[in-house]
């Protein structure tokens, strides 16, 4: 079954410079919390952005079987669920559509794990990112990775239970959680030859 809407917001966040990362284990100290905002600030420095003619694509969105309930507002996707805007493309076990005077105000997307990807602009590459649950915000302009949460762009990771994107403002949150504290893997800058 393959559906299509037309939602020119349903394209994930870029990143800025203006990054802060929380780990909210009593055991942290202020130098710790330091060095990890200072560690997502170098993961996510570049002011890259995806690409901007995916906002403009339309989303086509393809699974087993569709539920739509316009009294609720919703559509729910099942089954081998695949989103693609552009260079966007999320995966999922089920996706919910949820909208407002037929416009799209929150996708929800859940799998072992629910799979995000989007080519980036300038020849950046690509962001992956992966978790149980991501939820992106159209109003608010903000996306949720909660339970097992990953990103990665450019050899540069960070995982932790849940990473949450404020796109406006730029930031980037993440938080710990029973299976451990946030990781952040930081690649050396190339050196000039």
């Amino acid at each position: 079954m393959i559906y299509s809407l037309d939602c020119s917001r349903f394209t994930p966040p870029a990143t800025s410079p203006s990054t802060r990362c929380s780990n909210r284990s009593s055991s942290n100290s202020r130098a710790g919390r330091g060095l990890a905002v200072l560690c997502l600030a170098l993961l996510l420095a570049p002011t890259v952005r995806a690409l901007p003619e995916d906002a403009d694509q339309p989303i086509h969105i393809q699974a087993e079987r569709a539920e739509l309930d316009q009294n609720a507002g919703k559509v729910v996707y099942r089954g081998s669920v695949e989103a693609q805007q552009g260079t966007m493309r999320v995966t999922a076990d089920e996706m919910t559509v949820e909208y407002e005077d037929q416009k799209v105000v929150r996708i929800t997307a859940t799998g072992t794990p629910a799979r995000y990807r989007q080519q980036l602009e300038s020849d950046q590459g690509e962001v992956r990112a992966r978790a149980r649950t991501i939820v992106y915000h159209t109003r608010e302009e903000r996306v949720h990775l909660a339970r097992d949460a990953f990103l990665e762009q450019g050899g540069n990771e960070i995982t932790g239970e849940l990473i949450d994107y404020d796109i406006v403002a730029g930031k980037v949150n993440a938080e710990s959680g029973d299976t451990g504290p946030v990781r952040v893997i930081v690649q050396p800058a190339a050196r000039d030859q």
